[in-house]
């Protein structure tokens, strides 16, 4: 950087560094108007974070990944993963107000920490974790629909791009809704259709695997030395995908104070719902069917028929609530975008068509895309690899290690260095190998199905 005197390069260096500053200032204080701020519990925050991570699109694909990885590390991956996930939430939720501001959003947090550059990266890392996990279980979703459709009319016409769309139509409504406090009757709903889903389904599945002759069960991996590396690849990212968070400061900022405490308890009581779920999907569908489960662990099932409907309901109605808290950073960033934050009674009418016709393209462009690629677990491992580890796991770890508030030379800091070093640098290495997975998975599906195929 150059002395005062050199007006050219210091004149515009120093316009730039504050851009930054200016544009957080004055998307915060558009923002402010967006969020309904400190109103909640933590009960309505656990119900917002058990929502967006334990959805049934996210842990239905593990006894996949499990059956891609084998039982020893498929096991390890999972457990670390869990412990992980939960560790790095903690870590987001302690660095609220970590400089005496209030950050309302991600990108906002990261901003305050690493300035420019933190900013744009969370940025876009939230926006293809939102777009790849909306189109993930929207696909899911359908493929639910779809199943109780052919429950009752075995030989219907309507194919998984009708009850995809059906959904989109579904999703388009509730995005009317104002801000992320104003869904959390639905969530709560969502919260308890987590629980029914994971006990009819956990159910089911041991009841059809004392039902298939164990005789016929392999649990080894398939393929060639290659082969089972890139499904190794693949299965991380769907793990990575499971454990999914992209909006705990928004979340946060829904709740009252003291807000870290009560974050603190709405993550624990969410975690204790996701271990209860996800460990025993993930263990007794793979124990139930070996190497042979299917991506989504509903296609496993067969019997009884009923059980199978009502797991398939209870997946459709979590999988509403999820997909509206994963859709609110690009409604946030349209509406900042448009100036459409304004409530005053001259700007409402304008505000509200605003908002039909921004949430119409998100949800167009979803649809489109879910209906002539429905393919539901690559979009989870590349949703996973690419937006939700950087998110979930690299960054809360690297956030700690240049700020934290637990002094750097304690006992406890001294000892929390070489596990966040170790986090960031292990998932930044699984980000990698899944993007690497996944992308090679859809390849082949692209050359294999048509695009729009009926799956």
């Amino acid at each position: 950087m150059g002395s005062p005197g050199d007006d050219g390069d210091y004149g515009s260096t120093q316009e730039m560094e504050r851009e930054p500053e200016q544009q957080q200032a004055e998307e915060e204080e558009e923002v402010c108007e967006l969020l309904v701020v400190g109103k909640g519990t933590w009960k309505h925050a656990a119900f917002h974070v058990a929502t967006t991570i334990a959805t049934p699109a996210a842990y239905a694909p593990l006894p996949f990944a499990l059956a891609s990885l084998g039982w020893p590390f498929g096991v390890s991956c999972l457990v670390s993963a869990t412990l992980a996930t939960w560790y790095s939430s903690i870590l987001i939720a302690s660095l609220w107000k970590w400089n005496g501001q209030k950050h309302l959003t991600y990108k906002h947090l990261a901003h305050s920490i690493f300035g420019f550059w933190g900013y744009w990266s969370i940025a876009f890392f939230q926006q293809v974790a939102s777009l790849g996990n909306n189109i993930a279980i929207h696909i899911a979703a359908g493929s639910s629909l779809k199943a109780v459709y052919k429950h009752y009319h075995e030989d219907g016409k309507l194919t998984l791009q009708h009850f995809i769309i059906f959904f989109g139509i579904f999703e388009l409504l509730l995005s009317q809704l104002p801000d992320i406090h104003s869904l959390r009757w639905v969530n709560a709903l969502c919260t308890f259709s987590t629980i029914g889903f994971a006990a009819t389904t956990i159910g089911v599945t041991i009841h059809n695997g004392k039902k298939i002759d164990r005789t016929s069960i392999n649990y080894s991996l398939h393929g060639n030395t290659a082969s089972k590396a890139f499904t190794a690849f693949n299965a991380l990212g769907t793990i990575a995908f499971s454990f999914g968070d992209a909006m705990l400061p928004e979340i946060q900022n829904t709740v009252r104070e003291p807000a870290k405490k009560n974050m603190y308890i709405s993550i624990s009581a969410a975690y204790s719902v996701i271990v209860l779920t996800y460990w025993q999907l993930a263990f007794t569908g793979y124990w139930a069917f070996g190497s042979e489960v299917q991506p989504y662990i509903l296609a496993s099932l067969s019997i009884p028929e009923w059980t199978v409907v009502m797991a398939n309901l209870f997946a459709a109605i979590q999988i509403s609530g999820c997909f509206q808290i994963y859709c609110r950073p690009t409604y946030a960033y349209f509406e900042e975008s448009m100036g459409s934050s304004k409530s005053t009674s001259h700007f409402r009418l304008r505000n509200h068509i605003a908002r039909l016709s921004f949430t119409s393209i998100y949800m167009v462009l979803v649809t489109l895309i879910a209906t002539a690629m429905p393919f539901f677990g690559d979009f989870v491992s590349i949703c996973g690899a690419i937006g939700f580890t950087p998110l979930d796991f690299v960054f809360p770890a690297l956030a700690y290690l240049k700020v934290g508030s637990m002094g750097q030379h304690s006992k406890l800091g001294l000892m929390m260095r070489p596990l966040n070093i170790l986090i960031a640098t292990w998932f930044s290495i699984v980000a990698i190998l899944g993007c690497i997975g996944a992308v090679r998975f859809i390849v082949q599906d692209i050359m294999n199905y048509k695009f729009f195929h009926d799956m």
